[in-house]
């Protein structure tokens, strides 16, 4: 992460009002953030914390973050090391514990656990590099590192380290390849485009059933029962929704 001497607090909130806006096209006023983003007013209140933190102000701190979760529903222990513009999306769920540090230009979405694995005292929560990007629901647990610019999918679950600019998706998460979508700015919002390594697995298995299909209906007579009209009666419109779900990986079938 760099090491950049450390502003005050105004001029934090600031860069952190500005971050919002410039990567929120929902966000219309620096008035309408400072008043309506809970993900802000969670960061604010954990830089105050924070500072208490540091000047052994422990139990003080340990109020006002408390005070913060119950406002905001975002849950930041205040000995956490959180960098310069830093962006919460909607931050309903986000968890980040003790030993956790982010770089600057972080975003993180919903749901997000930046989580420990172990009782020692000592460092147990991940580390997140300048400029990464973690996706709704993703959990980052352990005394791990996240590189700079990566990316993590939505819903992954990483416990390993993450190269710098690196894609990881996935239960348990790992590094899958990468388009060239960086922006100049260094950050990426498009959580969205991530790689969907089920529903490439699921487009092949529609396909090879499609397959055997054809070839049963080309060998002879049918077998008894296969083309029954109720013969997916349990599946409802599971088929056609899955063959729907499908179209939407066509790389996938000559992979």
């Amino acid at each position: 992460m760099t090491q950049t001497v450390r502003p005050g607090l105004l001029a934090r909130l600031r860069e952190d009002v500005l971050a919002v806006r410039a990567r929120d096209p929902a966000a219309r006023s620096a008035f309408e953030v400072l008043a309506t983003y809970p993900g802000l007013h969670a960061l604010i209140l954990h830089r105050i914390a924070n500072g208490l933190w540091r000047r052994q102000w422990r139990f003080t701190a340990r109020l006002l973050a408390g005070l913060a979760r119950g406002l905001t529903q975002i849950d930041i222990h205040p000995a956490a090391t959180i960098g310069r513009r830093m962006f919460i999306d909607h931050g309903c769920g986000v968890v980040i514990g003790e030993t956790a540090e982010i770089g600057d230009d972080v975003t993180l979405y919903q749901g997000v656990t930046l989580g420990g694995t172990s009782l020692s005292r000592g460092k147990r929560h991940p580390t997140l590099g300048d400029g990464v990007t973690v996706g709704a629901g993703a959990k980052v647990l352990g005394a791990i590192e996240i590189g700079a610019g990566a990316r993590v999918g939505a819903n992954s679950v990483v416990i390993r380290d993450v190269p710098a600019a690196a894609t990881v998706v996935g239960i348990p998460g790992r590094v899958v390849p990468r388009g060239d979508t960086a922006r100049a700015d260094g950050i990426d919002l498009d959580h969205h485009l991530m790689p969907d390594p089920v529903g490439r697995a699921l487009a092949c298995l529609i396909q090879r059933i499609d397959d055997l299909e054809a070839r049963l209906a080309a060998a002879g007579p049918a077998i008894p029962g296969l083309d029954h009209p109720h013969a997916c009666t349990d599946c409802g419109d599971a088929c056609d929704q899955a063959r729907h779900a499908a179209a939407a990986h066509p790389a996938a079938l000559h992979s």
